[in-house]
């Protein structure tokens, strides 16, 4: 543990701005005389007392409730004291200043500071000690941040269900199995080489086997955990007028976008997030794709295309109003050959026929070999089907009551215990196991699952994580 970790922090925990109330947090060891220094009185613990906050010279500076959590039984598992008053930001932070300076004063008891060394805390230093003093694991912890950031219900759910321990109870199951295999192939190491089917006896392959097929769930579950919490960048490209910020508006139910009749009315990116079925999707309006002299066109066509190299999915828009112009159809086509070497093979790109409002059905192209929907961006027809098709290119499976928010650092984890897990099969399943080898991949395995919930993890990985947390946290 780092020595700052020793220090009594204290932060405003709530949200600035102003609210009907508003916290004052305090975390260390042995905050009595603080406790009486900012109270005028001793605080049954856990129980909430009403009484005037005031500063150094007796005079109020709030009136509210102050509540005293002994540790280790707090959220960060520190004595931890409260002060709930009106939620103006001048109180909060006149509030933060007294306990500063109360923390610095002498006690009248012992003539030493009330709290020496307290300081305010770094952004999710609260967490942070929750983490370390074992109230809660580096999963838990990285939950109680995604279920703050959370952009739909689901999200929030699927963080929550992380937060009592969902996703650590999985992990953990999985490590035990681990750990069990493990001492089994240690233990045979130990053996003379005429005794190597005690790991047949044991059933091994059968174990391994049962530890790949449940970590199989487990990733699918995490994998739709993480499409909660990222979601995906899905960008919308194609000529000038084939109706892109239409149907931006129609996905996003507002008027985003400017649309005219002149080609070139959008020159930068219009982003808006919408959910689907809780899936949070980052829709972006692209300028229209097509050679121009005009100067600010070319950028924003220029941005465009980075916007389509980094995205998820491209919604590659049609005018079947045009389609039967042979000068539309060819530029589509170069367009067509640009995605194919801007995008990687694995970026879905879906066609999408716009103004089937205004065209015969026997004007719709038949389906190619990737998702295509037909749909009018005016009136609203084939959105369902473009949602439809959007969630399944997403990989979007379960139902939201079925999953645990998880985050990319999850799922490249298990991804690592998936390969060790089939090396480990691979030497387990050849004539002669090289039962080093076998041992040194479980072991790389089971790091794998405790870098998830930070039994093994580096400074520099927590770091990283809480600092990504609001300060009173």
């Amino acid at each position: 543990m780092l020595a700052r970790h020793q220090d009594p922090i204290v932060a405003i925990a709530t949200a600035p701005g102003r609210g009907a109330v508003g916290i004052v947090r305090v975390s260390g060891k042995g905050l009595t005389a603080l406790v009486w220094a900012l109270c005028g009185r001793a605080l049954k613990p856990r129980e909430a007392t009403y009484l005037p906050f005031r500063d150094a010279r007796g005079e109020a500076i709030d009136q509210g409730l102050a509540l005293y959590f002994p540790g280790p039984h707090s959220y960060t598992g520190e004595d931890v004291l409260e002060l709930q008053a009106h939620g103006g930001p001048v109180v909060l932070q006149l509030l933060l200043a007294r306990c500063l300076e109360a923390a610095a004063a002498p006690d009248a008891a012992t003539g030493q500071p009330c709290l020496a060394g307290l300081r305010v805390a770094q952004p999710g230093e609260f967490t942070e000690r929750a983490f370390l003093n074992d109230k809660i694991d580096l999963a838990q912890a990285e939950a109680i941040a995604d279920l703050i950031d959370a952009s739909t219900a689901a999200a929030a759910r699927s963080a929550s269900r992380s937060l009592t321990g969902a996703f650590s109870a999985e992990i953990h199951g999985l490590r035990d199995a681990l750990i069990h295999l493990r001492m089994l192939v240690e233990a045979t190491l130990d053996f003379p080489e005429e005794e190597i089917d005690f790991l047949r006896k044991a059933d091994a392959r059968g174990q391994l086997s049962n530890l790949e097929h449940t970590l199989a769930k487990v990733m699918q579950r995490a994998q739709q955990g993480a499409l909660l919490r990222e979601g995906i960048k899905v960008v919308i490209a194609g000529q000038p007028n084939a109706g892109k910020s239409s149907l931006l508006n129609a996905l996003a139910g507002a008027e985003l976008a400017i649309v005219t009749p002149i080609a070139g009315t959008t020159r930068d990116k219009v982003q808006q997030t919408i959910q689907i079925e809780g899936v949070p999707l980052h829709v972006i309006d692209t300028a229209g794709l097509r050679d121009s002299v005009d100067e600010v066109e070319r950028i924003g066509i220029a941005r465009a295309w980075d916007e389509i190299a980094a995205a998820d999915a491209v919604l590659f828009l049609h005018d079947l109003a045009r389609w039967d112009c042979a000068d539309y159809r060819a530029a589509d086509a170069a367009i067509e050959g640009a995605l194919a070497d801007k995008l990687p093979t694995t970026v879905p790109v879906i066609d999408v026929w716009n103004k089937v409002d205004s065209v015969s059905a026997a004007t719709v192209p038949g389906a190619p070999q990737r998702p295509s929907v037909a749909l009018s961006a005016r009136t609203g027809q084939g959105l369902e089907a473009l949602r439809s098709v959007l969630l399944q290119v997403a990989g979007w499976q379960s139902a939201p009551e079925g999953v645990y928010i998880a985050r990319a650092r999850h799922v490249q984890a298990l991804q690592a215990v998936q390969a060790h897990l089939a090396e480990a099969a691979a030497q387990l399943d050849a004539r002669g196991p090289a039962l080093d080898l076998l041992a040194e991949e479980l072991r790389l395995a089971q790091n794998a699952l405790n870098a998830i919930t930070g039994e093994f993890s580096s400074d520099d990985l927590l770091g990283v994580i809480f600092s990504s947390f609001c300060i009173g946290k």
